[in-house]
């Protein structure tokens, strides 16, 4: 390829032409990423349980010129996934990439004090929820011989004992788990599976967490080099990236968007 080819083909928006899942996409890192990829040429599915609020990204999404379908359902749930991976191939064509980003978090809780009820639901959305939406993704992307892209959200939780509850901690862990062994898998079947470990992000989440526990926003905050939260859109631009064929030669990665925690000789 000549310069000038490489600078003509710089302006070409980042996934264009290419059909992309969003899981918990109607708030915080899903709702920026589902406007991102959208902006960025993707016809996105945007799954997450809130139904009202999801069609609401979408219809925005719509509005301003890109291609949006909206399909509630909870990831924890096989059938759910399965149908919103078979919207996508039925109003747009197939499935080139997916964003599992769903998750569900709960914190300051000793281990003996925590209830089997939130074990259950964090290993079920958590983890479940990216097995689930990986079961009927990848079939997809190999019948389209195509190739394809995962990305999967872990966090700083999947590498470090942090603040998190234990159940959270374990069930990041088990996504970088997933996410190297899958890379593995399917690497020559031109399937990439990569993980973005995720610094805290400031969302509505963690917005209820600091209004009940005040004193844990500076805990969220000391430790990052940048001495802030990431915005969602920051982490939606890290999963876009290795969504696109520009991140071709990238796979079981996982990729730190956290501020500067993994770079801290404490946190390695």
């Amino acid at each position: 390829m000549t310069g000038q080819e490489i600078e003509q083909g710089s302006h070409q928006r980042l996934l264009a032409g290419k059909v992309a899942m969003i899981t918990g996409a109607s708030s915080g890192i899903g709702e920026a990423a589902a406007r991102l990829f959208a902006e960025e040429g993707a016809a996105v599915v945007l799954m997450a349980r809130r139904e009202e609020r999801l069609r609401a990204v979408a219809e925005e999404i719509t509005a301003n010129g890109g291609r949006a379908l909206a399909v509630a359902g909870d990831v924890s749930v096989s059938a759910d996934v399965r149908r919103v991976v078979e919207a996508a191939v039925e109003h747009f064509g197939g499935l080139d990439s997916a964003f599992n980003n769903a998750g569900y978090a709960t914190i300051e809780t000793s281990l003996h004090e925590t209830d089997d009820e939130v074990y259950d639901r964090t290993m079920d959305v958590n983890v479940r929820g990216v097995w689930n939406c990986m079961k009927h993704q990848l079939p997809v992307m190999l019948e389209s011989g195509r190739g394809g892209s995962v990305v999967n959200t872990s966090s700083t939780a999947g590498r470090y004992a942090t603040g998190a509850s234990v159940p959270y901690v374990a069930a990041k862990h088990a996504i970088l788990g997933i996410t190297r062994a899958a890379a593995s898998e399917y690497g020559e079947r031109g399937i990439r599976v990569n993980a973005l470990v995720v610094g805290t992000t400031r969302s509505e989440m963690i917005d209820e967490v600091v209004r009940q526990l005040p004193h844990l926003e500076q805990a969220f905050i000391a430790p990052q080099i940048q001495k802030r939260m990431a915005t969602p859109l920051e982490i939606a631009e890290a999963a876009a990236w290795l969504c696109s064929d520009r991140a071709s030669f990238v796979t079981g990665v996982a990729m730190p968007v956290d501020g500067g925690i993994s770079a801290q000789a404490k946190a390695g």
